[in-house]
């Protein structure tokens, strides 16, 4: 019975049997290997998003298949008229320019086309415009391809270019998007340049393939992302028109809200340590703090806008003042019909004509003086104390007449917006203005944010809420607070006490804003930690430098 390990009764035939075998199974196995990088290289394609590293991972894994010492990628541009350098790699030379390197290629583009002509005469373009591999032996005998820059290349560098295969990269749309090009496949054994061979091209044409949709679908999400972004700066630029300077104040809390984020990642010590934001979640923040005033699109701009105690549509105090100035004509108007009717009587009196002008003159001074008075009580650094509560109420009481009928010098709502003890708002316009953060809330739930962004309406609602329970939209404390929504919070309140383009205020000199986030952080309004470390290390003067007038740098 003839055993297993043999085929064939005959020595030499059995020989040449396992001779069969063995090359079978090194080629299967070789296979196998093949199929399973392809798969890697799929999948660490397909995962990757950074359009710099996909480059980069073409061309390393193309030179590693071939053996190749030189690799160049090309990517077709948005217009389709040229073929630009994105990675440039050539091993002997220690050459690494594009991509992840930070190293500008500064080679001018490929033309796709001479003359409105295609230009077959370059290699690349030849394979962008075609569709076809080339695969050259030696470009210096290679016919039909213009290789006077490879030539030039090597007369400088002392390099010499001769193997090449040049590889069209087509999405699933069969458009080309790019060129692989390599050069100089090596021997693996003897390190001898030699030409790229027939069974390796279907390999690097499957890597090419894959690597046009992998890059395909990550400059879509790039321009996804781009979109995304230019949606958010288009609504700040809605917020902005609605109010002259809160769009300025977005950008700024942005910037200082990244500022302290990005220094709290840097502590090494302290509460702080330890802390450490990912990527993502830095970029989950920048876009919540770009979008935490969205909700003021559906704040009136009078409110948000309101400078003056009386402003609404318009500022009221100008009804008032030329509403005292009909009340002085009015007594004008009595004291020269009195002073009339005296001197008609042909022998008027001297003193009752003296005492008629001193009551009018009285009359005039103290109007006037009332009339200054309630114009400076409408301007919101007027801070009303009890003794000018008073006052004004009194001057709300007296009566002018109009046709027969008395009226209030100053009505119901004039007095009680006139009355605002400290700013310009009154509860209800206060509470339009809070509103803002639901409506943020509200208006982001609405919008399918990502995994990694899924917390951007917490965050962007969360802004005014203090750590006491105090805040708004819903009374959050420390504990229910993310550290996100506390970094913003500072960044808010501070930008606010030191903006210069307030309409409402003038601005705030650094060192009085200090002291109300001070205040803020004893009364637990602001998380302590944070004012701590925006003030140790100096934070406030690194904003202070880039965004105040040099006169409110008093520190």
């Amino acid at each position: 019975m003839m055993s297993k390990d043999h085929f064939s009764p005959d020595p030499q035939l059995n020989r040449l049997l396992e001779k069969v075998v063995a090359e079978v199974r090194l080629f299967a196995e070789k296979q196998l290997r093949h199929i399973h990088k392809r798969v890697e290289i799929g999948i660490a394609l397909s995962a990757e998003k950074d359009v710099n590293k996909i480059f980069e991972m073409i061309v390393d894994e193309a030179k590693v298949i071939t053996g190749a010492d030189g690799g160049t990628l090309y990517i077709v541009d948005e217009r389709e008229q040229f073929l630009n350098f994105v990675i440039l790699h050539n091993d002997s030379l220690k050459i690494k320019l594009g991509g992840t390197s930070g190293k500008k290629i500064d080679l001018p583009p490929v033309p796709l086309k001479k003359n409105g002509k295609p230009n077959h005469t370059h290699v690349s373009a030849y394979a962008a415009l075609t569709g076809k591999v080339v695969n050259i032996p030696d470009v210096y005998q290679a016919e039909g391809f213009d290789f006077t820059g490879p030539r030039e290349y090597d007369k400088r560098t002392g390099y010499r270019s001769k193997s090449m295969l040049v590889i069209p990269m087509r999405n699933h749309e069969n458009d080309t998007i790019g060129v692989l090009q390599l050069l100089n496949a090596r021997d693996r054994n003897s390190n001898e340049v030699v030409p790229f061979k027939a069974e390796q091209m279907d390999f690097v044409k499957s890597l090419a393939y894959q690597a046009a949709v992998a890059l395909e679908n990550a400059q879509l999400f790039q321009e996804l992302k781009k979109l995304f972004e230019s949606f958010i700066k288009s609504i700040t630029t809605t917020i902005d028109e609605k109010s002259p300077y809160t769009g300025g104040h977005i950008r700024r809390v942005v910037d200082l809200t990244m500022l302290i984020a990005n220094e709290i990642c840097r502590t090494a010590d302290g509460p702080f340590a330890g802390t450490q934001l990912s990527p993502d979640e830095m970029e989950e923040l920048r876009i919540a703090t770009w979008m935490h005033d969205i909700g003021k699109i559906t704040t009136p701009e009078h409110v948000v806008d309101k400078a003056t105690k009386l402003e609404g549509v318009f500022d009221r105090i100008h009804l008032i003042d030329l509403r005292f100035n009909l009340i002085q004509t009015a007594a004008e108007n009595e004291f020269l019909k009195k002073r009339l009717k005296l001197l008609e009587n042909g022998n008027p009196d001297s003193r009752a004509l003296q005492q008629l002008e001193e009551e009018f003159n009285e009359k005039i001074k103290t109007l006037q003086m009332e009339k200054a008075f309630v114009l400076k009580c409408n301007q919101p650094a007027e801070k009303m104390s009890e003794d000018k509560l008073d006052l004004l109420e009194r001057i709300a009481r007296k009566t002018y007449m109009v046709n027969g009928q008395p009226r209030p010098y100053l009505t119901p709502d004039e007095l009680r917006n006139l009355s605002i003890m400290r700013g310009t708002l009154t509860p209800e316009e206060r509470k339009i203005i809070e509103n803002h953060a639901l409506m943020t809330i509200k208006i982001l739930n609405q919008l399918p944010f990502p995994k990694k962004l899924a917390n951007v309406p917490e965050y962007a609602g969360g802004h005014h809420e203090r750590l006491d329970g105090s805040g708004y939209p819903f009374g959050l404390t420390k504990s229910k607070l993310p550290l996100q929504a506390r970094i913003m919070a500072v960044a808010d309140i501070f930008e606010s006490l030191t903006a210069k383009d307030r309409p409402y205020k003038r601005p705030m000199k650094l060192s009085q804003a200090l002291e109300i986030l001070k205040k803020m952080k004893d009364d637990q309004h602001i998380d302590a930690d944070i004012y701590d470390l925006f003030v140790g290390r100096k934070l406030y003067k690194k904003y202070a430098d880039r965004e105040l007038n040099p006169e409110q740098v008093d520190l």
